[in-house]
């Protein structure tokens, strides 16, 4: 990160540029009381930053899994390609890959355009096609069809993909070297990391890292008609267009805040909100109310984005008109101090167990999952919801080894061709470190706990992403060791979550129930099953 980084202006006090701490201070307590787990967030008018929390470890200078939230940003370098000339919404997409399509004869395929690929109505059912091994333009094109181009809205994340591999055919660079002279350098963002396919074409819908106050630049940045610090950044017509309902459809038939039109790979809020939004997986948003002149960014851990978007709709706009009212609420005295004590407990100081002399440096070898690799999740020390679209997954925890100390214990162990080592504070305190699985770079924090002589329980936490693996190792007298994976979201949550999004990817409505008990009774048990090992005599 550049030593003299950009930041948004900052208020002296929420009040001062009319938002209510009082407000706040309830959405926190709202959330903290109901086990949301926000990661950070922004409260931004009038162009300046009113409330910013981070709780720690998560904190300003670390970017964060932004999941569909990339698409916004893809959709604004489209943007830019427009205003350009390279690219036009009529363009069709087949002229773009004759490699692929030139002995394709497919009336559907003629009609198929950019602006169908913007606006989700590409008619193009395609399953998710984040295997290293694969060609993901060719799976997209082999993909069946579910409607004509630009009758029906279906949320597919590879159409966003295709987008990314249109502009690097065009320009012959990466989606983020096109954005850096435009976007990157004129907001002060650092060039970051975004997940590709095997051949370095950004993923587009999803696997983009960004900062939360380089969430909160982009969002002010649209809420602005694409100007920042009086510049005119994002073209003004594309700022206008991609933020208005351009398809009518969307995910649920009746959830209001997915039913209410989509853009350009922005979403419109419920109706009567006034409001629209960058949307990534686990609630990460960009939120714009613009009747308001207001932003509200946030990165989470909370599976149901209903219930995180429900919790924000009780308190945002309210903590605006508060202070817009003659009588506005009294500020919050100590507010700082009262955002700062939202933070996750400390973790426990652990007691020894007579094994630790015993395991100490041996080798644990485990039992391969076969289940796990035939359906592509093998058990990484990364939760599921970190990888499950990341083209390179990692798994098959191995080779574990435990070297005790008198205030920590560290685990090193392989996943692949790839070898790791995490330190875990017993004495209170988190250790910090860094891992490397399925090519990726991750810093981490880590403890652990003896909650019993035989239990020893791993807490490690991928600061940028939203997850924490939890690994139970279980002790016996004959050498055997089982460990018991588990995650944080939890698996239950997220697949009860995911019910709706299924049963419509599917179109499989009569199966409901029935894909209902699938997802959250069977599913946990497939991707987190007790992995059996022995240790070793070596």
């Amino acid at each position: 990160m550049s030593a003299e980084k950009m930041k948004l202006p900052r208020a002296k006090t929420p009040e001062s540029v009319g938002v209510s701490s009082a407000v706040v201070a309830d959405f926190l307590h709202e959330a903290a009381e109901a086990g949301l787990e926000f990661h950070s967030f922004m409260v931004l008018r009038h162009g300046k930053v009113a409330v910013e929390f981070f709780r720690p470890p998560y904190s300003p200078d670390k970017p964060h899994q932004m999941y569909s939230v990339s698409k916004s940003m893809t959709s604004t370098a489209i943007g830019f390609a427009i205003e350009e000339g390279l690219l036009s919404l009529d363009d069709k997409v087949k002229d773009f890959f004759p490699d692929y399509t030139e002995k394709l004869q497919d009336e559907k395929l003629e009609a198929l355009t950019v602006r169908h690929l913007l606006n989700m109505t590409s008619g193009k059912d395609v399953g998710f096609i984040s295997d290293k091994g694969a060609d993901w333009i060719e799976s997209f094109f082999a993909a069946p069809w579910y409607a004509s181009p630009g009758e029906e809205f279906k949320y597919i994340s590879e159409n966003i993909f295709m987008l990314c591999a249109i502009l690097t055919r065009k320009t012959n660079m990466s989606v983020r070297d096109f954005l850096k002279p435009r976007l990157f350098e004129p907001l002060d963002i650092d060039y970051p990391f975004w997940e590709t396919d095997p051949n370095g074409i950004e993923a587009g819908g999803w696997g983009l890292y960004l900062t939360t106050e380089d969430l909160a630049k982009f969002t002010l940045c649209y809420q602005q008609k694409g100007v920042f610090n009086d510049k005119q950044i994002i073209p003004k017509s594309w700022a206008e267009q991609a933020v208005i309902a351009q398809s009518e459809d969307s995910i649920v038939k009746n959830g209001g805040d997915s039913n209410s039109g989509y853009g350009y790979c922005f979403w419109r809020n419920g109706e009567g909100r006034g409001s629209y939004r960058a949307d990534g997986m686990f609630s990460q948003f960009g939120m714009v109310f613009e009747e308001h002149d207001a932003v509200f960014v946030c990165t989470a851990a909370i599976p149901s984005e209903d219930t995180s978007r429900g919790l924000i709709w009780n308190y945002f706009p309210a903590a605006f008109d508060a202070c817009d009212q003659e009588n506005p609420p009294k500020p919050v005295e100590n507010f700082q101090n009262l955002l700062s004590s939202y933070a996750f407990p400390d973790p426990n100081i652990s007691a020894h167990s007579f094994r630790e002399v015993m395991i100490d440096g041996r080798l644990i070898k485990f039992r391969k999952k076969i289940i796990l690799n035939l359906i592509g999740f093998p058990m990484s020390v990364l939760p599921l919801a970190v990888v499950y679209m990341a083209a390179d997954k990692a798994g098959n925890i191995d080779n574990v080894r435990l070297h005790f100390e008198s205030n920590e214990v560290t685990m090193d162990w392989t996943e692949g061709d790839e070898y790791n080592l995490a330190t875990c504070g017993m004495d209170g305190h988190y250790r910090y470190g860094q891992i490397r699985l399925g090519g990726i770079d991750y810093k981490i924090c880590a403890h652990a706990e003896w909650i019993d002589n035989d239990n020893l329980v791993l807490h490690i936490r991928p600061i940028e992403t939203i997850g924490k693996r939890i690994l139970r190792f279980r002790f016996h007298n004959s050498n055997r060791v089982e460990m018991h994976p588990s995650s944080t979201p939890e698996i239950q949550a997220i697949a009860d979550n995911l019910v709706d999004f299924v049963t419509n990817f599917l179109n499989a409505p009569r199966f409901r129930n029935l894909i209902r008990v699938v997802m959250t009774k069977v599913l946990p048990l497939v991707v987190e099953p007790v992995h059996h090992g022995r240790l070793t005599k070596e």
